[in-house]
């Protein structure tokens, strides 16, 4: 019991997603049918639009009409694609209206501004605040207008006087023609501008990215003027910043670590055979999501850098304890044969125990399973598939780089640092002597 309510948890045979799928194939067609707009999508904790769909997707510009037409070629654009589903858009045309279309050179004649016949039909039409009042601790404002039978129809419209400045009032009528419509049932602005937005879900095994770079595509194609604008918002343009903050991330990752190798080994040369083995491990991981049915998404690079942070230590591992065999006197070869004979069974204890502490998060079920599983998926796929190219490739590594370091080239490029080098040491020198 939780206060006054009893807790049951059910547990059902299909995940949310086979759901899902279930609704869009025996429920929504019977809609669709009747010309109805309807959708299904997945509740999420963090509202990122005023939609959660996986693609959301602007066109802003100045034209309504002209953002229309786009905005139907890219559906059609999205709809051939694999993988989408739910694809709408926040256009939604048909509702009636009246347009007002104002005759200037008659209206001047006749001594009419055109801000009094704006005055006179929003006064009308849509109301005035002419004062307020205080009833409960609230104010509510007080507005005129007129009644609802008298402001929609366009023959009671035609009723109305306009100030004259030659005439005193004359009919409106006389200086405005009204034309019945039709017209989207609300107008979107983003970034100040007239917007159309599109949605679509991404079904389970399919690529978001793929579909944002067909719609891509097809901007480009359409070629439209400069007054007209493509950009992501919502669920998507999260994704691509998380994308982009990810990548400065592993950069700089990157350049940290190689900076703690360097000072740790004392060498600028060693660090590249430990940071080599990173990228046969990123293959190996997106396997591993391709294998468990899962996508490249924000967990799942999380899940790279940790299995980068494993895959760097078992080379740490044998790279130290060669040098340390080899600072014993023992020959090239046989060091490095050595370390990988005495630093398997600590490589291989670490990744069991590493690989079982991610498994409690790969079979668990319920809220937040679906993050713990997609980072678990990378580390323990990537992990278990990459130790064994990992344990050959870096002795291997060690040995080129080796013979690399010794070669005439690099002996030549390195010539100016030793150079520089002795000359520092000998003015220290010199400085202390005198």
């Amino acid at each position: 019991l939780v206060g006054s309510e009893m807790c049951i948890r059910v547990r059902r045979k299909y995940d949310q997603f086979a759901i899902m799928d279930y609704v869009r194939r025996e429920i929504l067609p019977r809609y669709q049918k009747e010309n109805l707009r309807v959708s299904i999508s997945q509740v999420s904790g963090i509202q990122t639009g005023d939609r959660n769909a996986d693609i959301q997707y602007v066109l802003g510009g100045p034209d309504m009409k002209q953002l229309s037409e786009y905005a139907d070629i890219l559906l059609k654009t999205l709809k051939e694609q694999p993988g989408a589903v739910d694809v709408d858009s926040s256009l939604i045309l048909g509702k009636p209206e009246i347009d007002v279309y104002i005759d200037r050179a008659k209206a001047s004649e006749l001594g009419v501004s055109t801000a009094d016949i704006a005055r006179v039909l929003r006064l009308l039409v849509a109301g005035d605040k002419v004062s307020s009042y205080n009833e409960g601790g609230e104010q509510y404002d007080v507005r005129v207008r007129a009644l609802p039978e008298l402001r929609n129809s366009l023959e009671n419209l035609s009723l109305i006087t306009v100030p004259s400045t030659r005439f005193g009032s004359i009919p409106v009528t006389d200086v405005v023609v009204f034309r019945k419509g039709e017209g989207p049932a609300d107008i979107r602005r983003v970034n100040r501008q007239r917007s159309v937005t599109l949605y679509a879900d991404v079904l389970p095994g399919y690529s978001q990215q793929a579909l944002l770079n067909a719609l891509n595509a097809k901007v480009k194609e359409l070629n439209m003027p400069a007054a007209y604008k493509a950009s992501l918002v919502g669920r998507s343009k999260e994704l691509a910043r998380s994308f982009q903050a990810f990548f400065l991330t592993f950069i700089m990752a990157i350049c940290f670590i190689y900076l703690v190798l360097a000072a740790l080994f004392e060498s600028w040369l060693q660090p590249f055979i430990i940071l080599l083995c990173l990228p046969l491990s990123v293959p190996f991981g997106i396997f591993s999501l391709w294998i468990g049915g899962d996508s490249l998404n924000v967990f799942s690079l999380l899940g790279v850098l940790v299995l980068f942070a494993i895959v760097k230590k078992n080379a740490i591992l044998q790279v130290d304890h060669t040098n340390d065999l080899r600072t014993q006197g023992m020959e090239r070869r046989a060091a490095i044969l050595q370390a990988n004979r005495d630093r398997l069974r600590p490589i291989l204890m670490t990744t069991i125990a590493f690989v079982a502490g991610m498994l409690p998060l790969f079979f668990s079920r319920g809220y937040g399973a679906g993050t713990n599983r997609t980072i678990s998926t990378v580390v323990i796929g990537g992990q278990t598939l990459s130790l064994l190219l990992t344990l050959i490739v870096t002795p291997v590594f060690y040995e080129l780089f080796d013979d690399w370091r010794h070669s005439r080239v690099v002996r030549w490029m390195a010539a100016p640092v030793r150079w520089l080098s002795r000359l520092a040491d000998r003015a220290d020198a010199r400085r202390k002597s005198g």
